[in-house]
């Protein structure tokens, strides 16, 4: 009995530790895609756009994938993310900020906006792993899986971002930063 063009497809696609990317699981990932990429941008509604966008060009065609859905998806927001920056490079950049992006806060109290505006403002090896670990409360070794980067240099770079962010903080007058990191979570409560 011969097997047919398809199974034998399947069979190699699994020896290769690749297997298809499954539409109707992707929602799930929503929330944490929404954070990186309001990390990233800084702006809600471009976070908004930008998962969005991620979402159209990864259900564009059937995927492959090698590992976890969200690391996959997370690479496809950083790389949309960045076709986005290389395309408005020659604009410049204008982000209209408005009254109703934040609530008020009492004074001196850091809001959410401001701490992911300075993470935005992180160079990209710093942001993207501050965003990992502190963001979307991956491990160290998922993060580093992830970034592509030894678990050594992720969590050097996170020390360096956090820094990096308490110091822009601290410049535009929030005095009441925290130098601690945050309590992390147990990855199974996401």
């Amino acid at each position: 009995m011969r097997r047919g063009r398809s199974a034998c497809t399947m069979d190699r696609m699994s020896s290769l530790g690749l297997r298809p990317l499954d539409p109707s699981r992707l929602a799930r990932h929503t929330d944490a895609l929404y954070r990186a990429a309001w990390a990233l941008c800084g702006s809600p509604h471009d976070a908004e756009d930008l998962v969005q966008e991620t979402f159209v060009n990864v259900l564009a065609r059937p995927r492959l994938i090698r590992g976890s859905e969200l690391g996959y998806l997370l690479r496809a927001l950083r790389n949309t993310y960045t076709d986005r920056r290389r395309a408005g490079a020659r604009r410049p950049l204008t982000v209209e900020l408005r009254d109703d992006d934040a609530p008020a806060t009492a004074e001196g109290a850091v809001d959410a906006r401001t701490v992911l505006e300075a993470i935005a403002a992180a160079p990209p090896h710093f942001r993207d792993a501050v965003i990992a670990i502190d963001l979307l409360g991956l491990s160290y070794a998922e993060a580093a899986r992830h970034l592509g980067a030894p678990e050594d240099t992720v969590a050097s770079r996170v020390h360096r971002g956090r820094a990096l962010i308490a110091r822009r903080l601290t410049r535009q007058g929030h005095h009441h930063v925290s130098r601690t990191p945050p309590a992390r979570r147990p990855a199974c409560c996401g």
